[in-house]
């Protein structure tokens, strides 16, 4: 794996800057979306996401937390963690996101330690689990998935061509019990988890693999 300090532009090694490695700042009830994934590279589909959960789901606050790698994913070859803050920020540009490499200081790659910290940390802040319909469709091949669905409400974005496939799939078949009317996607910080809500809409078809794939990266 790359070494996260490591600057491929240059072939310096660099660290990234302290605040980007603290959990940024909350309020007690403050309602708070957390959106991971590695960006490489973030594009136009992930400005879809941030934008529909902020408007959808009414939030305060969006945490962009770009991760040192999936579990799931190849990491040979991933840009530096510096680098993929940098690209996100300049695409998520709004006052209301936050981008954050955080999980890097934390020492764990799996999202579920990740929101069990931050709900010991931030125990009155209402956190709100968002990701795309892409990730539903994988979501039970996470570890400890049922724990993260347990212990946060869940937003799920539409995708194209992933609207059929994520609802049929393990996870969102084993918490159908649990999914609320996309009606109440404004009121979603406030339920009780397990909960969840699929966010249908305007759709954008870009993904990281298919611009990696045209050699169009961080």
């Amino acid at each position: 794996m790359d070494d996260p300090r490591q600057d491929l532009l240059g072939g310096a090694t660099i660290g990234p800057a302290r605040g980007d490695l603290l959990v940024p700042p909350s309020t007690d009830g403050m309602r708070i979306g957390l959106f991971g994934g590695t960006f490489n590279p973030p594009h136009a589909g992930h400005l879809h996401v941030a934008e529909t959960a902020l408007a959808r789901l009414r939030l305060d606050r969006l945490w962009v937390m770009v991760t040192p790698g999936n579990p799931l994913k190849e990491r040979a070859g991933l840009p530096s963690l510096p680098r993929r803050l940098a690209a996100v920020k300049r695409l998520l540009d709004d006052p209301r996101i936050v981008v954050t490499g955080f999980e890097a200081a934390f020492g764990s790659p799996y999202s579920w330690r990740t929101v069990e910290r931050l709900l010991v940390q931030r125990p009155r802040t209402r956190f709100v689990w968002v990701m795309g319909a892409d990730n539903l469709a994988t979501f039970h091949r996470w570890q400890q998935w049922r724990r993260i669905a347990a212990s946060l409400p869940m937003a799920i974005v539409d995708r194209p061509g992933a609207s059929v496939a994520p609802l049929s799939a393990p996870a969102a078949q084993a918490l159908a019990g649990r999914r609320l009317p996309e009606t109440m996607a404004g009121h979603l910080a406030e339920h009780r988890p397990p909960a969840w809500v699929f966010l249908h809409g305007p759709r954008n078809a870009l993904s990281s693999t298919e611009l990696r794939r045209r050699g169009i990266g961080v």
